[in-house]
């Protein structure tokens, strides 16, 4: 296996591991077409611009979330780790209690 491909799977299940707790309520076909476009655009930029682009694409998204994350969650006063409170960060995501 390509390590492209294994650090991809790796960031993959810590990803769902760690904050799939926040994605409760978010319907399956979300979840799932999130990742099948993240595994869609790993494969055509390893195809297409090369190895080096696809390392950046593999660590930058995840970075970039990260860091929008960070800033969505102190702007709306939610706490970026807890997503507390809860009332606050299920009626910013649209979700009833």
């Amino acid at each position: 296996m390509s390590a492209e491909w294994f650090l991809s799977a790796v960031i993959s299940v810590l990803g769902f591991t760690l904050f799939g707790h926040f994605e409760e309520k978010t319907p399956k076909w979300r979840r799932l077409s999130k990742w099948a476009a993240y595994y869609g655009m790993t494969a055509l930029i390893r195809r297409k611009p090369g190895r080096p682009w696809t390392f950046a694409w593999i660590l930058g998204w995840p970075t970039l979330g990260f860091v929008f994350h960070l800033w969505w969650c102190r702007r709306n006063g939610i706490n970026p780790l807890t997503a507390e409170p809860k009332v606050r960060y299920y009626e910013l995501r649209g979700w009833s209690r």
